[in-house]
């Protein structure tokens, strides 16, 4: 583990220089308390020279150039959360930058990623994280051992339950076996599999064996998600993540495993405000973005669009009341 220091993270680049208008702040040494910081994780941890720096590393950058379509100011009505996403009340939200990658230490963003979510939290954040690819939950679980017991919250067309692809343990494949060996990470819910990725009958019997419940985007569709919201209990510390490939491709085209009757947008939004309501949403990630496969931006804006309904109904939850008094 290492500890937090300014130069672990770089400036937003281009364009939008944050997320949803948030003010860009890297040091977060110069501040007292956050409630809301946007982290971008460009890297993950490769299982090829090719994929180190590959089209999802940009992702963080197109999410936060779709600010402008997702989000047109603070003050306007938005019909998704039922008035502005902050509610008029003043709500610190800073955009740290990006996890700086390291060409000599390929996988020292995990530690420098783990050491700023500490810190965010420390400052009573609660985190909103731009992958890269699904290897980036690891280290952002790993940081929030201080805030356990988590539900995870998994929303993926896909298992993510292996034990190690080409020697790696660490990459997109495996988030969620990692994430069942963490003591402070209590029940998972995986939401929105259907076809197949790096999942064998040996990923399956071992996610039901931890007992992980797997279901799949058909499911989702025929119960709807209340009865999903109702099957997890109330009262909890949870943390969403969410594959792109999870939701329907109609609407996040830009993924590299797209897979057809995924999770809609309706769907998310009403899991979201769900969570919400039922305890405490700790923090989210969106992860396996590929800026290069978008459609009039639209799975950008997507993104975006998800982030806002948190952070909407976050705030009417009262999530922030305590610090922003302060």
């Amino acid at each position: 583990m290492i500890a937090y220091k300014p130069e672990l993270t770089t400036a937003p680049k281009h364009g939008h220089k944050s997320l949803l208008y948030s003010d860009v702040v890297t040091d977060l040494n110069t501040l007292d308390f956050v409630d809301i910081a946007v982290l971008g994780i460009p890297y993950g941890s490769a299982y090829s020279i090719d994929e180190v720096s590959n089209d999802q590393t940009h992702a963080p950058t197109a999410v936060r150039q779709a600010t402008d379509r997702a989000l047109r100011s603070f003050e306007r009505y938005d019909f998704d959360i039922g008035g502005p996403m902050m509610d008029n009340q003043p709500i610190r939200m800073v955009d740290c930058g990006d996890i700086a990658g390291d060409a000599r230490e390929l996988n020292r963003h995990y530690d420098a990623a783990e050491a700023v979510v500490r810190k965010i939290l420390a400052l009573g954040g609660m985190p909103l994280i731009i992958g890269g690819d699904h290897g980036i939950p690891i280290p952002v679980l790993r940081a929030l051992d201080s805030v356990g017991p988590i539900t995870l919250i998994h929303i993926d067309a896909h298992l993510d339950w292996r034990q190690e692809v080409n020697g790696v343990t660490d990459g997109y494949s495996s988030p969620i076996r990692r994430a069942s060996e963490m003591a402070h990470v209590g029940e998972i819910f995986q939401i929105g599999l259907r076809a197949n990725g790096s999942a064998r009958q040996e990923e399956v019997d071992a996610a039901l064996a931890y007992g992980a419940h797997l279901i799949t985007a058909h499911e989702l569709h025929d119960a709807g998600p209340e009865d999903i919201l109702s099957r997890i209990p109330d009262g909890g510390n949870y943390y969403i993540t969410m594959d792109a490939d999870g939701i329907d491709p109609t609407i996040m085209p830009a993924v590299n495993g797209p897979a057809l009757g995924g999770v809609t947008y309706g769907e998310a939004r009403k899991l979201i405000h769900g969570l919400v309501k039922k305890g405490r949403v700790v923090g989210m990630d969106i992860v396996e973005i590929t800026p290069k496969k978008d459609v009039n931006n639209i799975t950008a804006i997507t993104a975006c669009r998800f982030f806002i309904n948190l952070i909407g109904m976050a705030v009417r939850a009262g999530y922030f009341k305590k610090t922003s008094a302060s």
